[in-house]
């Protein structure tokens, strides 16, 4: 067997192995977040809930130390469950182009990375391990954004803003969220970081960093431009229910969907502009109504 074929056999191998683990990972974080472990009802019990008496009034629970870390798991658990699969390109693309590195001893754009080139290196674990550190960079940016979520979320409560259904009871703070979310869309900002979780080949020449630290920087960098995408994309949980599952698939479904839209701009700004009317309606209806 040629070098070149035991290569592309390892990368095929290398290709196999992360998308098990990421598809487990996914199915693990899923089957949590379904579950609502510690939240005292299921996420399907609460949807059910949501869709046969919505706007439904509960009294939000007890916050202690012990809850707050229970909620702090069902965001970041919810967060992996959304997100990991709209990243799995660049984790895939990422171990591959590790495991070439590996063995050139050339990192992308030509420089050297002080890989020692040996035959071992075509059949070692290192770029493995590499590609968990990377998404482990990862899921740390979502834990991050995930701990803000809670404490957002015990302050809301606090004050009566968010009910025990886990959901805005004004309509004005939703529609004014709505509306917040709709004009993000449109900004130079959303369109940047967009554009790195769009293109993993841009994002890892621009930003590649060798040896096992590197891996996990790269990792909380990609982690950091899909939060500056997405971050006000998941705070419209508050609006529909944190754990309201049509709420949860349609928003992964769509940060999915708008990832590999490619350059299609009209996109994000139509999805901004509906966001934008459909919270003047929710500010609105309560007057016509009345």
């Amino acid at each position: 067997m040629t070098a070149t074929m035991a290569l592309e056999s390892v990368l095929k191998r290398d290709r196999l192995v992360v998308i098990a683990g990421l598809s487990l990972v996914v199915a693990l974080a899923a089957a949590y977040t379904v579950a609502g472990i510690g939240m005292g009802m299921s996420a399907l019990t609460m949807t059910k809930m949501a869709i046969a008496m919505p706007g439904m009034a509960m009294q939000p629970a007890a916050w202690s130390a012990g809850y707050a870390a229970l909620v702090f798991l069902m965001w970041w658990v919810m967060m992996v469950a959304m997100m990991v699969p709209s990243a799995a390109p660049t984790v895939l693309l990422y171990t591959a182009i590790a495991r070439r590195q590996a063995t050139s001893g050339q990192a992308p754009g030509g420089q050297a990375s002080g890989a020692k080139v040996s035959g071992a290196k075509v059949s070692g674990g290192r770029p493995l391990v590499a590609s968990a550190l990377f998404v482990a960079g990862y899921l740390a940016m979502w834990a991050g954004f995930s701990l803000i979520a809670t404490g957002l979320q015990w302050a809301l409560e606090s004050i009566g803003v968010v009910t025990g259904m886990m959901e805005i009871a004004s309509p004005l703070i939703a529609g004014l969220l709505l509306v917040a979310a709709g004009l993000y869309q449109l900004t130079p900002l959303k369109q940047a970081c967009l554009r790195h979780c769009r293109n993993p080949l841009m994002f890892i020449a621009e930003h590649w960093r060798p040896g096992p630290g590197g891996a996990f920087r790269m990792g909380l960098e990609h982690g950091g431009y899909c939060l500056g995408c997405c971050w006000f994309l998941m705070a419209l949980l508050f609006v529909g229910g944190i754990m309201n599952l049509i709420w949860i698939a349609g928003i992964a479904v769509y940060v999915g969907v708008e990832k590999f839209a490619g350059g299609r701009r009209w996109l994000t700004a139509g999805t901004g502009a509906a966001l934008t009317l459909a919270g003047l309606a929710v500010m609105v209806r309560p007057f016509l109504v009345s």
